[in-house]
C-alpha cells in the first residue's frame, strides 16, 4: 500500500469499526438499555442519519483548508463522540451520541476519495479508492469480530473506546504520513452546487441509497438471523463475522478491477444483480448451517464489490464538484444504511422471523439495478 494512503486507510478501519459493530452486538445493546431489537436497530439509522446530515454540511463549510486539516479535525469529532458512545446509559442519548458520530464519517471520505484519486497514477484512480477502502474491509474482517467478542465477553461499551483509540491513530498518521495538499476546492461552493441540480445527480444518488439498503436490510439484522434461524451459538458471531469481512476483502479488490477494467454503470449493474440473487437465497437457506456459512461470504464481498463502481460514476459525472460529490456518495450509502435498518426490520415488527429482513433487501437491490439499468440507457455515450 502507497504509504500517503495509509492514513486514509486507517481511519476507514475506524469509521468502518463504529459502523459495523453495534449490528454483531445489537441483542447486547438492546439488553443493556432495556430496549428491543428493533429499537435497537434504530441506532444504526441514527449514526446513518448522522452521515447524512454531516457529509455535505460539513464539506460545504471545510472544504475551503487543505485537506490535511479537515481530516485531522474531523478525526478528533469522531475520537470524542464516540468516546460519548461508550459511556451513555440510556437509549435517547444513545441515539443522539450515535447522529453525532455519524456527521464526520462522510465528510471524511469524501475528502479521502478526492485525496486518493489526486494521489494515484493515471488509469488507476478505481484501484486507489479502493486501497482507501481497504480499511473498511479490514474493519470487518479484523477489527469488528474482535470487538464483538471483546464486547460479549465483557461488555459492548469496550467496543467503543477500541474505536476512539483507532481515532487517536489514524490523527497520528494523518499528521505524520499524509502529504500537505493546497484545498481541492476549485470551484466556489455555489458552483460546486450547480451539479445537484442535475436529475444526473441524483439518479445516481438514487442507485446508491436504494440499492445499498438491500445489504443493510440483511446486514443490519445479521446477528439475530445467525443465532435464531441459523442456530449458531452465540459466540460464534465473532467468526461468521470474520467470514463476512473476508468476502468484503475480497469484494473490495474485485469493485477495484471491474470499474478500471469495464464501464462502472455495467460493473455495478452485474453486481447488484449478484446481490438480489444471493440475498433471496439467504431467505431461502439460512437454516442450512453450512449454506448460509457461504452465502455470509459472498453478500460481504458483493456490498464492497459495488462501492468503488458507484462512485467512479460520481466522480466522472460530477467534474469539478469532487469532493462534494464524493460527501453526498456517502451520504447516500448511508441513506441505504437507515433505510436497510429500517425496512428490513418491519417484517420483526410483525413477527416474521429474522430471514425476512434479506427479502426486503432483494426488493431494496432490485430498485438499484432497475434504475442503474435505466442509467445505462441514458447515459451511455458518459458512463
Amino acid at each position: 500500500m502507497d504509504r500517503r494512503i495509509f492514513p486514509l486507510a486507517l481511519g476507514a478501519l475506524g469509521i468502518g469499526t463504529t459502523e459495523f459493530v453495534i449490528m454483531g452486538l445489537l441483542p447486547d445493546v438492546a439488553k443493556s438499555l432495556n430496549i428491543s431489537i428493533p429499537q435497537a436497530g434504530h441506532l444504526i439509522s441514527s449514526y446513518a442519519f448522522g452521515v447524512v446530515v454531516g457529509a455535505p454540511v460539513l464539506i460545504a463549510f471545510a472544504a475551503k483548508y487543505p485537506p490535511k486539516k479537515i481530516l485531522s479535525y474531523l478525526m478528533i469529532a469522531f475520537v470524542i463522540f464516540n468516546g460519548l458512545s461508550a459511556l451513555v446509559n440510556d437509549y435517547y442519548t444513545m441515539m443522539i451520541v450515535r447522529f453525532l458520530s455519524g456527521l464526520p464519517h462522510g465528510a471524511f471520505f469524501g475528502v479521502g476519495t478526492v485525496v486518493a484519486t489526486r494521489l494515484a497514477k493515471p488509469g488507476k484512480q478505481a484501484q486507489s479508492i479502493a486501497m482507501m477502502f481497504t480499511g473498511l474491509t479490514l474493519a470487518n474482517l479484523a477489527m469488528v469480530p474482535f470487538v464483538t467478542w471483546l464486547g460479549h465477553q465483557l461488555s459492548w461499551r469496550y467496543a467503543f473506546g477500541v474505536v476512539s483509540v483507532l481515532g487517536l491513530l489514524t490523527l497520528i498518521s494523518l499528521k505524520f504520513l499524509l502529504p500537505y495538499m493546497d484545498s481541492l476546492r476549485t470551484t466556489t461552493l455555489k458552483d460546486e452546487l450547480e451539479f445537484f441540480k442535475s436529475a444526473k445527480a441524483w439518479h445516481i444518488i438514487a442507485i446508491t441509497g436504494i440499492g445499498f439498503g438491500g445489504l443493510f436490510a440483511w446486514f443490519s439484522y445479521i446477528t439475530p438471523l445467525m443465532t435464531t434461524v441459523s442456530r449458531f451459538d452465540k459466540d460464534f458471531i465473532a467468526y461468521i463475522m470474520v467470514l463476512a469481512g473476508a468476502g468484503m476483502v475480497i469484494g473490495n479488490f474485485l469493485g477495484g478491477v471491474m470499474a478500471d477494467k469495464m464501464r462502472p454503470a455495467l460493473a455495478a449493474s452485474i453486481l447488484l444483480t449478484a446481490m438480489i440473487l444471493a440475498l433471496i437465497c439467504v431467505f431461502f437457506f439460512s437454516e442450512n448451517q453450512s449454506v448460509s456459512l457461504v452465502l455470509t461470504f459472498v453478500c460481504g464481498a458483493l456490498s464492497m464489490a459495488v462501492g468503488t463502481p458507484v462512485n467512479i460514476i460520481m466522480l466522472r459525472s460530477a467534474k469539478n464538484s469532487e469532493m462534494m460529490a464524493a460527501a453526498f456518495m456517502q451520504a447516500a450509502f448511508n441513506v441505504g444504511n437507515s433505510l436497510g435498518a429500517f425496512f428490513g426490520g418491519l417484517p420483526l415488527e410483525f413477527g416474521l422471523s429474522y430471514s425476512y429482513p434479506s427479502l426486503v433487501g432483494a426488493g431494496l437491490a432490485g430498485i438499484g439495478l432497475l434504475l442503474c439499468l435505466a442509467f445505462m440507457k441514458k447515459y451511455k455515450p458518459v458512463i
